[in-house]
């Protein structure tokens, strides 16, 4: 039984819903809203917002709040639910049976001062490694590593074949470093295990404690050993990440792997994308032997949180947090749901079926730590500091220095 209690209401009527994702997303959502719409008679009125973040901070403090907002990270969520404006999920859901059906730790991603301020909609999934199918399977490369020293094995097969066997870039404009802070945080992750790296990414420890370095030196042994990544630090600042994964699919590849999430596809040639399934292999990014021992997933996803309360927005809440949302939405492609249990013969292509799998099977979901940093760190010194620790410049130590001083007090 639900912990809301439906009041009489005079029929149904019209939800607003705020979001960042326009253009072929919106289509899809739209359509995955259709049955809703004819199910209950409510009519569901969703607005794109690019930026997002800065529109709903204006909306609540001039008294326009959406019915509903769906939020890409979970900071600007947490700045409005200490101020009172959003409802726990726990007046209006089954908290125990939404959680049992997500991959665990997902609703830790909405947690503040015990209790969850949003449902996931949608996930991210960004531990994952891509590789050129053909080319490295016929080579006979494990495609099934059990730890990222056994990744490591396979890097070195690759090498003595006279091939890198990492791309990588890390160019996005103002945002660049942002692809070595995913590096950092899918280590923390498997070397020190979710508890630390939610100690770390809340501040409850300093940014230079010694695990934290520690992994800034295991990173630089992967991206800094000559050979280990095509061109170098130099090639990697100067790439941008969209074009990362092109080398893999050169004749003949000119490397072998990219650590990337899913949304990567999106970049592949048009060619490969024609035949995905065929062209594309993907493996998760192993644990750490000595580490945490279960699977660990870093990613992120649309959050959904409730900002007036009443029968038709508790409604839609419901069917949004369900395991069965979002069919119409994974045929179209571009949606990864955040439950375990979600029928994944809907997705259009076995790579997606595949990418949903390694999720579904994961110990433990962590949200992007530097999404969840405050954004002078985690939009600001973590990135810059980054590209000044892949160039060299300053050590692993230092960086982290100067990333805890950056850190608003």
């Amino acid at each position: 039984m639900d912990r809301y209690s439906e009041g009489d209401v005079a029929g149904p009527g019209t939800v607003s819903i705020l979001g960042a994702f326009g253009g072929q997303e919106q289509e899809a959502f739209l359509l995955a809203l259709e049955p809703f719409q004819e199910e209950t008679g409510i009519t569901v009125q969703y607005t794109p917002d690019q930026d997002f973040t800065t529109t709903i901070q204006q909306r609540v403090g001039s008294g326009d709040v959406p019915d509903i907002a769906l939020f890409p990270q979970p900071g600007g969520l947490f700045e409005l639910a200490r101020q009172g404006h959003i409802t726990p999920i726990d007046v209006f859901l089954d908290y125990d049976t939404v959680n049992s059906t997500l991959i665990p730790g997902f609703l830790d991603s909405a947690r503040l001062q015990g209790r969850v301020y949003a449902a996931p909609m949608r996930m991210a999934c960004k531990s994952l490694i891509w590789y050129p199918r053909a080319a490295y399977e016929d080579a006979g490369y494990s495609t099934e590593p059990a730890t990222m020293q056994e990744l490591y094995a396979i890097a070195d097969e690759i090498k003595a074949d006279g091939i890198a066997p990492w791309s990588d870039g890390w160019g996005s404009d103002q945002a660049t470093g942002w692809v070595g802070t995913d590096w950092i945080e899918e280590l923390m992750l498997r070397v020190h295990g979710p508890d630390v790296y939610d100690d770390w990414i809340y501040h409850r420890i300093p940014f230079n404690d010694p695990q934290v370095v520690e992994v800034f030196d295991i990173l630089g042994e992967l991206l800094k050993t000559e050979g280990n990544v095509l061109g170098g630090a130099t090639t990697i600042i100067n790439t941008p990440f969209s074009e990362a994964a092109l080398p893999l699919f050169q004749d003949p590849p000119r490397a072998m792997m990219l650590r990337q999430g899913n949304f990567v596809t999106g970049f592949f040639p048009e060619d490969v994308l024609a035949t995905m399934d065929e062209e594309v292999g993907v493996f998760a990014m192993p644990t750490w032997e000595g580490g945490f021992e279960g699977q660990p997933i870093l990613g992120g996803g649309d959050l959904a949180a409730l900002f007036n309360l009443n029968d038709d927005t508790v409604k839609l809440m419901q069917f949004l947090a369900a395991d069965t949302f979002g069919g119409a939405w994974a045929q179209a492609g571009g949606w990864l749901s955040p439950h375990r249990t979600f029928d994944q013969s809907q997705y259009a292509d076995e790579t997606t079926r595949r990418i949903a799998e390694i999720a579904a099977n994961a110990q433990v979901f962590r949200y992007d730590g530097s999404d969840v940093m405050p954004n002078a760190v985690g939009g600001g010194s973590f990135w810059t500091g980054m590209v000044e620790w892949l160039q060299g410049t300053k050590s692993s130590q230092q960086v982290c220095d100067e990333i805890e001083a950056s850190w608003p007090s």
